[in-house]
């Protein structure tokens, strides 16, 4: 039984997370925390330790998070999510708001050079290397 309320929100690893209770359409706190870490690139460790829990536990939930999502792989259970709403990059609502206003002198750069052209003589002295014929 699917119970529909309106979900609640966090931020969490630059990600607007949301979450609802248990039964319901949403994921719960601990499940989009742990969603979120996943696609900030955090593992299991890493993870446990913001937690403050096992990586085991890391483990067992992320696991469930996938059985739900029906995905196979991380990358496709973090698809997934920001599909259904659970997961949104907080960096892209501030780039979709329009809040740089340089965004637009930005966009047209040119390209700045990173390496310097070392101009080589084709004819090389063979003396250096010990040659018959130099």
């Amino acid at each position: 039984m699917q119970i529909t309320t309106e979900p609640q929100e966090f931020e969490c690893q630059g990600f607007k997370c949301r979450f609802g209770p248990r039964n319901s359409e949403w994921p719960t706190r601990v499940q989009a925390q742990v969603i979120a870490c996943i696609a900030a690139g955090l593992t299991h460790k890493e993870i446990a330790k913001v937690r403050g829990c096992s990586p085991r536990t890391i483990s067992a939930t992320s696991s469930a998070i996938l059985y739900y999502l029906n995905a196979h792989r991380a990358a496709g259970a973090v698809a997934e999510a920001m599909r259904r709403g659970w997961i949104a990059p907080v960096v892209l609502a501030l780039l979709i708001s329009g809040i740089n206003p340089d965004a637009e002198g930005m966009r047209h750069r040119a390209p700045a050079r990173t390496q310097t052209r070392v101009s080589t003589s084709r004819t090389v002295s063979r003396r250096d290397v010990g040659s018959v014929y130099a």
